[in-house]
C-alpha cells in the first residue's frame, strides 16, 4: 500500500433483513432489502435529524455529502416492491428515486411517492440512466429498450432492439450504447439500432461496463481493465491490471475503485495505474458512489469508504517519494486554494529534483527545477565550481531554500508526520560530503542539465532586464538617471556589464544567469553556442568571465565579450597577439582556429562610423599585408581621405603613397585636389632622390625609369588635381624632360611641351601620342574651326627647329625666373600665313572660304616667303622633313591642308604629299559631290511644296440657292459670305463677325473675373 487515500468507517450494522440494494439521499442511506422493503437511515447527530424544508430539497441532495458517523433506522417503507430490489439510483436533477425490481419503477422524493412504472421493463436484469437527456435504457432478455422521461410523471418509450445474446452489463457512451454480452462487447446505435463489434469480453469474469468523467469507457476483461472512446476505439494510455477479477467498479477521481472477491482496491486513475490502497471487507455485495464518499454494502452492514484529505494524501506521497503521485493530486486542490497550491506544488518539484540529481536523472531534475519557481542561484549552489557575481538584492540560496520548504504550507492541519517531514529539509540539500558527489556535479551530464535549466529560465530573466534597461534609458532621456562613462568618456553600451546599477535586481539575476551558462557551455565543449550567447543580448559579468576564458584559451569567446561591453581596444590588442601568434612557428598560447589579417578589418568595420581614431590606430599593421582591404575599410566607413592621410603622414609615412595611390584607383573622383598633389609630390621626392643619387655618380639617363617614376609619369598623365605650377618648380632645368612636358602641357603650353618631346627626349612618337591627347580634349571643348592646330605646332616645330629652340630656351628662361607672377599663357595653336603657290590656292578653294579665313598668331603674321627661305637655308640640314611628311600622312584628316602647304618648304616633292594629298583630295571631292546631292535634294523639295501650296490656293466654292448659313441657318443668297478653313463650312460675313465679337466680350469678362 502506498498510502490512505480512503478512511473505511462502519456506518451501520445489524440490519434486520439482508441488503440487496444500497443508495444515498443527501447525508441518509437507503437500503433495498430482500424482503421488497426500504429502510433509510440518518446520521445520529441531532442536526441531520432536522429535515430540509421543501424549496432546498435540491441544493440538500447534491450538496450534503454522506457523514462520517453511526447511522441510525430512520424510517421504512414496508411493500415497497413486492420482489427485493436488485438496484437503486438516486436521480439528482429530477428528484428521482429509480428502483429496479421485477419491473423499473419511479419515485418522488423525498416522499417516496411512486409516480411511474414501466411495465415493460418486466424481467429486466440491468439499465443505465442518461442524466443528461434523460434517457433510460434497459435490457431484458435478448432485447434492448430505450424510453425518454416527458419532464413529468412519465416515460415514452423511444426505440426497442433486439441483441445476439443476454445483456449483462450496459452504459450509455454518448449517442450510443455500450452492451457487454456473454462472449464480447458491442456499440449499439441508439438511432437505427446497427451493432459493431468491439473485442471479445473474458473467460472468467462477467462484462462489466464502466462510464468515465469525460464519456470514455473502461471495458473489463477479466482482471484487466481496457480503456476505450464513445465509438469503441482503445485509448492510447494503457490499461489497469487489477488484483483479481472486479465484479463491479466505480470512479471516484482521481481513483477507480474495485471490489474483489476478498477486498476493495484502489487504483490510481493516472499511467501506469499504480496500486494505492487495499481495504479488506468480507462478503462485499455492492460498491456504490456517494456524495464526497463510496458506500460499501455488505449482507447486514453498509460502510463508508471517506477520501483523506488531499493535503495528507500529498503529505503522505512526498514522505514515500512517490512525488509524481503527489503532483497529481495538488492539481486537484480547489482553485481558491491557489496560494496553498503553488506552495506544495513548488515544495514538491524541489525535493523531487533533488532525488533526480541524487540519482543521477539530472534532466528530469532540471524539469522539476523550473516546475518550481525556484531561483537560479538555488540550482547554482548546487555547482560550486561555476563562480557567479556576489549580488547585493538577491536573496541568498539558503534562504531561499528554507522558503521553498516551508512547513507550514504543507501540512495545514495534516497529520504530525507532515510537520517532521518538512521541517527537515537538509535531508535533501547535504551534497558537499564528499569527493566523489562533488565530481558528480561537475560532470558533463549534470552540467549539460544545467544549461537546459538555464535556458529554460532566461527568456523571462533577459526579458526583465531588458525592460529594467528601458525605463533606466527613458529616464536618463529626461536627465533623472546617468549613465556610467569609462575612462575615456565613451558612453558604455547599455547590454554592458559595467553600467548595471547596483539595485537593479532583474539586470544581477540575468548577470548571474549568463556569467553561470557562458561558463557551462565552454565546460561541456560549446564554443560555438558561448560565442552566439555574446554576440546577442547578454548580461555576462566581465572579470569573471574574462578570467574564465582566457584560464581556457576562449579567444573568440573573450573577442566577443569586449565587443559586446564596448572594450574595443582590448579586443583588437588581443586580435593583433592572436594574429602575430598565428604566424609563429611556435605560438607560446594554444590556439584552436587560425587568426589572420582580414579579422582585424572585420572587427574595423563597425567602428569606423562611431571611433575612427581607434580605427587607424589599428588598421596601420594590417595595412602592410592587406592594403587594398584597409582602402576598402576607410571607404566603407566613410572615414575621411584627409584623416586618413595626415594620420598615416605621422605615424607610418613609407605607406602614405601606398594609401593614396589604392585611393585613386579605387576612387579618383571622390579625392581632393590636395591628396592628388600630396601623392604626386611624394613620388616626385623620390624621383629626385633617385635623380641625384645617378647624377653624383654619372649614371644618370634620361630614358631610365623606375618604378617610382612610371608612377610619378602615370599619375602626371592621369590625374588632375596636382599643382602644375608647383612641381615645375622643383624640377632640374636639365632633366625630366617628359615629366616636365606632361606638367606644361597641364598649363596648355603646347608649343613647350612638343618641343621637348622633339628637341631634347627626341621621340616624335611621344609627340604624336600628345597631340591625339590635345586634339581629343579640344574635340570635346572648343569649335571645329582650332581642332587641327596643334597638328600645325608640331609641324611647325619639325621644319624649323633652330626658331623653336631658342624660343623655347627662352620661354624655359622666363618661366623659372617667375618666382612669384603666373606663368604667361602661350596659344596652343601657331598659324602661319603667306601667300602660298598655286597648289595652296587650288586646296583652300577644295575646303572653301571659310578655311581661308583662320585668325593668325601675332608672333608668325608678318612672316613672308623671303623669310621662310631664310630660315630654311641657315638650318637647312637640322629640318626634320621626314617626321613632317609622316605626320602629314598620318593625320591628314585632322589637318587643315591649306596652312599645312604653306609651312612646307619649297623644295618639296610633289610625289613625298601624295600620301597627304591623295586622300584629302578624295575626301573634299566626296563631301563636295555629297552637298551637291543634298542641295539637289532640297531643291526638288522646295518644288514640291509650292505645287501643294498652288493646289491649296485653287479651291473652288460654289454658292446656290440652297446654300445655308451655318450661324443663323438662313440662306446666303447674294449676301457677303466667309468660308471656313475646311472649305465646306458657308456663314453670312455678318454672323462671322459677330460671332467673333461674342468671343472676344466673353474672354474679357473671363479675364476681369
Amino acid at each position: 500500500m502506498v498510502h490512505n487515500a480512503f478512511d473505511s468507517y462502519e456506518l451501520l450494522s445489524n440490519c434486520p433483513t439482508k441488503i440487496d440494494s444500497v443508495e444515498s439521499y443527501g447525508s441518509k442511506v437507503l437500503l433495498g432489502c430482500s424482503d421488497g422493503s426500504l429502510r433509510i437511515f440518518a446520521p445520529e447527530s441531532a442536526d441531520s435529524d432536522r429535515s430540509p424544508p421543501p424549496s432546498d430539497l435540491h441544493y440538500y441532495s447534491e450538496t450534503l455529502d454522506l457523514f462520517k458517523e453511526p447511522h441510525s433506522q430512520e424510517r421504512t417503507i414496508s411493500g415497497f416492491s413486492k420482489k427485493p430490489i436488485l438496484a437503486m439510483e438516486v436521480l439528482r436533477s429530477k428528484e428521482l428515486l429509480l428502483s429496479l425490481s421485477e419491473s423499473i419503477a419511479f419515485h418522488k422524493l423525498p416522499n417516496f411517492e411512486m409516480i411511474a412504472v414501466i411495465t415493460k421493463a418486466k424481467g429486466a436484469n440491468v439499465y443505465s440512466w442518461d442524466d443528461r437527456r434523460g434517457y433510460l435504457c434497459f435490457a431484458r432478455q435478448k432485447r434492448v429498450c430505450i424510453f425518454r422521461h416527458d419532464g413529468g410523471r412519465g416515460f415514452v418509450e423511444v426505440k426497442e432492439y433486439g441483441v445476439p445474446d443476454t445483456v449483462k452489463s450496459m452504459s450509455w457512451c454518448g449517442e450510443n450504447i455500450c452492451i457487454g454480452i456473454r462472449r464480447e462487447y458491442m456499440i449499439l446505435n441508439a438511432g437505427n439500432g446497427v451493432l459493431s463489434e468491439v473485442f471479445p469480453s473474458g473467460r472468467i469474469a462477467p462484462p462489466l461496463v464502466v462510464s468515465l468523467p469525460h464519456g470514455e469507457l473502461l471495458l473489463g476483461k477479466d482482471n484487466i481493465g481496457v480503456f476505450v472512446d464513445q465509438n469503441g476505439k482503445l485509448v492510447q494510455d494503457g490499461r489497469i491490471c487489477w488484483s483479481e477479477a472486479p465484479s463491479e467498479i466505480i470512479i471516484q477521481k482521481p481513483y477507480a475503485i474495485a471490489l474483489l472477491p476478498r477486498y476493495v482496491e484502489i487504483r490510481s486513475l493516472r499511467a501506469p495505474y499504480p496500486l494505492i490502497q487495499t481495504v479488506v471487507l468480507r462478503n462485499v455485495r455492492h460498491l456504490i458512489k456517494s456524495n464526497g464518499a463510496v458506500i460499501v454494502s455488505l449482507e447486514n452492514s453498509v460502510h463508508g469508504l471517506f477520501p483523506v484529505p488531499l493535503g495528507a494524501q500529498i503529505v503522505q506521497l512526498t514522505a514515500s517519494g512517490n512525488f509524481e503521485e503527489a503532483l497529481a493530486l495538488c492539481k486537484l486542490l480547489p482553485p481558491e486554494d491557489s496560494s496553498l497550491r503553488a506552495a506544495k506544488e513548488s515544495s514538491i518539484h524541489i525535493r523531487f529534483a533533488h532525488y533526480l540529481f541524487e540519482n543521477g536523472e539530472y534532466e528530469e531534475a532540471v524539469e522539476h527545477f523550473v516546475a518550481s519557481q525556484v531561483d537560479i542561484t538555488y540550482v547554482l549552489s548546487l555547482y560550486p565550481s561555476i563562480i557567479i557575481p556576489k549580488s547585493t538584492v538577491l536573496p541568498e540560496p539558503d534562504k531561499l531554500a528554507d522558503i521553498g520548504w516551508d512547513a507550514s504550507d504543507l501540512s495545514r492541519g495534516s497529520s504530525a508526520l507532515s510537520d517532521d517531514m518538512e521541517s527537515s529539509p537538509a535531508v535533501h540539500m547535504e551534497f558537499d560530503e564528499s569527493a566523489d558527489l562533488e565530481s558528480k556535479k561537475m560532470s558533463h551530464n549534470t552540467l549539460m542539465a544545467l544549461i537546459k535549466f538555464l535556458h529554460k529560465k532566461r527568456f523571462c530573466v533577459i526579458e526583465k532586464a531588458a525592460a529594467e534597461g528601458t525605463d533606466d534609458a527613458v529616464l536618463d532621456a529626461v536627465g533623472t538617471n546617468f549613465r556610467s562613462y569609462d575612462s575615456k568618456g565613451a558612453k558604455k553600451s547599455n547590454k554592458g556589464r559595467n553600467s548595471i546599477p547596483l539595485s537593479s535586481a532583474a539586470r544581477e539575476r540575468a548577470a548571474v544567469l549568463d556569467t553561470a551558462l557562458l561558463q557551462a557551455l565552454i565546460l561541456t565543449g560549446q564554443s560555438s553556442a558561448a560565442v552566439e550567447l555574446l554576440k546577442g543580448l547578454n548580461y555576462c559579468d566581465v572579470k569573471i568571465s574574462e578570467e574564465f576564458l582566457q584560464k581556457r584559451s576562449q579567444f573568440t569567446a573573450l573577442l566577443e565579450l569586449y565587443k559586446c561591453n564596448d572594450m574595443h581596444r582590448e579586443a583588437l590588442k588581443l586580435l593583433q597577439q592572436l594574429v602575430e601568434e598565428s604566424k609563429s612557428a611556435e605560438p607560446q598560447v594554444e590556439l584552436t582556429q587560425k587568426f589572420t589579417p582580414a579579422m582585424i578589418l572585420e572587427y574595423l568595420k563597425p567602428l569606423c562610423g562611431t571611433d575612427p581614431m581607434l580605427v587607424l590606430e589599428f588598421s596601420m599593421p594590417v595595412l602592410e599585408s592587406c592594403p587594398t582591404q584597409a582602402i576598402e575599410l576607410f571607404l566603407s566607413g566613410n572615414i575621411p581621405a584627409d584623416l586618413v592621410n595626415s594620420y598615416l603622414k605621422q605615424h607610418a609615412p613609407n605607406l602614405q603613397a601606398r594609401y593614396l595611390e589604392l585611393m585613386i584607383a579605387m576612387n579618383e573622383n571622390e579625392i581632393s585636389g590636395n591628396l592628388q598633389n600630396e601623392m604626386v609630390q611624394i613620388y616626385l621626392s623620390e624621383v629626385l632622390d633617385w635623380y641625384a643619387e645617378l647624377s653624383s655618380q654619372d649614371k644618370w639617363d634620361e630614358k631610365a625609369y623606375s618604378p617610382t617614376r612610371k608612377k610619378l609619369l602615370s599619375a602626371l598623365d592621369c590625374i588632375s588635381g596636382y599643382n602644375p605650377e608647383a612641381l615645375l618648380k622643383r624640377l632640374p632645368a636639365e632633366a625630366l624632360y617628359e615629366e616636365r612636358a606632361i606638367l606644361l602641357g597641364k598649363l596648355n603650353q603646347h608649343e613647350l611641351a612638343l618641343s621637348l618631346y622633339v628637341h631634347k627626349l627626341h621621340v616624335p612618337e611621344l609627340a604624336l601620342s600628345y597631340c591625339d591627347r590635345v586634339y581629343g580634349s579640344q574635340l570635346l571643348q572648343s569649335s571645329a574651326k582650332s581642332h587641327g592646330s596643334i597638328y600645325l605646332t608640331l609641324l611647325q616645330i619639325y621644319l624649323n627647329p633652330r626658331r623653336t629652340t631658342r624660343d623655347f630656351e627662352k620661354r624655359i628662361n622666363n618661366l623659372m625666373s617667375s618666382q612669384n607672377t603666373g606663368i604667361p599663357k602661350v596659344s596652343s595653336v601657331t598659324s602661319v600665313k603667306g601667300k602660298g603657290g598655286r597648289s595652296a590656292r587650288k586646296i583652300a578653294e577644295i575646303e572653301g572660304a571659310e578655311d581661308m579665313r583662320v585668325n593668325l598668331s601675332s608672333t608668325d603674321s608678318a612672316k613672308s616667303d623671303g623669310d621662310a627661305e631664310e630660315s630654311s637655308n641657315e638650318g637647312g640640314s637640322n629640318i626634320m622633313l621626314d617626321e613632317a611628311l609622316h605626320l602629314l600622312s598620318q593625320r591628314w584628316e585632322r589637318i587643315n591642308g591649306a596652312q599645312a602647304l604653306k609651312l612646307l618648304p619649297k623644295e618639296t616633292k610633289l610625289k613625298n604629299l601624295l600620301p597627304f594629298l591623295g586622300p584629302l583630295l578624295r575626301k573634299s571631292s566626296e563631301a563636295y559631290r555629297n552637298f551637291s546631292v543634298i542641295k539637289r535634294l532640297r531643291q526638288s523639295e522646295n518644288l514640291q511644296v509650292k505645287d501643294e501650296l498652288y493646289d491649296q490656293r485653287k479651291a473652288v466654292v460654289k454658292i446656290t440657292t440652297d446654300s445655308m448659313c451655318s450661324l443663323c441657318h438662313k440662306k446666303i443668297g447674294t449676301s457677303v459670305f466667309a468660308v471656313y478653313p475646311n472649305g465646306k463650312t458657308l456663314v453670312h460675313f455678318v454672323c462671322f463677325r459677330d460671332s467673333q465679337s461674342m468671343k472676344a466680350g466673353m474672354g474679357s469678362q473671363l479675364r476681369k473675373r
